[in-house]
């Protein structure tokens, strides 16, 4: 299948890849920029949680929101090097959060209902790691 035959859900799903991603990358720098004023002005267990993460998380956290943006845009130009991107950006997901839940008290303060969005977070990268493994497949990817 050439890349202009690929179905027209493609396109869309491409779109909102690089939506939901560039949403990320606008939360790692929000995170990455905040001042003490900034997170004076969180909840309390938001800024027990911040202060108690370790400044390395940030090089997984911008793996993980800058590689799922790129990994998204190579889709939507239907390049086949968005796969191994995407791969890249589920790795750094999995060890951002895992490593958050570890190093921080998140767990005692949210419990799981914290483990939500990140969980989400995760399906939505796994989902676009497979999808992109599957255009490439079909021949959509170059």
């Amino acid at each position: 299948m050439s890349p202009s035959q690929c179905p027209p859900l493609f396109r869309l799903v491409a779109v909102l890849a690089v939506l939901w991603n560039l949403a990320g990358v606008a939360s790692f720098w929000f995170h990455l920029t905040a001042t003490p004023e900034t997170v004076a002005s969180w909840p309390p267990e938001q800024q027990a949680v911040f202060e108690a993460m370790p400044r390395w998380l940030f090089v997984p956290f911008a793996a993980a929101t800058l590689g799922g943006l790129l990994g998204s845009i190579g889709l939507l130009l239907r390049r086949r090097w968005s796969v191994p991107v995407l791969a890249l950006s589920l790795f750094a997901i999995v060890v951002q959060f895992t490593s958050n839940y570890l190093t921080t008290p998140l767990w005692e303060m949210m419990g799981a209902r914290g483990a939500i969005f990140p969980v989400v977070i995760a399906l939505v990268g796994l989902f676009l790691w497979w999808y992109a493994r599957l255009a490439a497949r079909r021949g959509c990817l170059r």
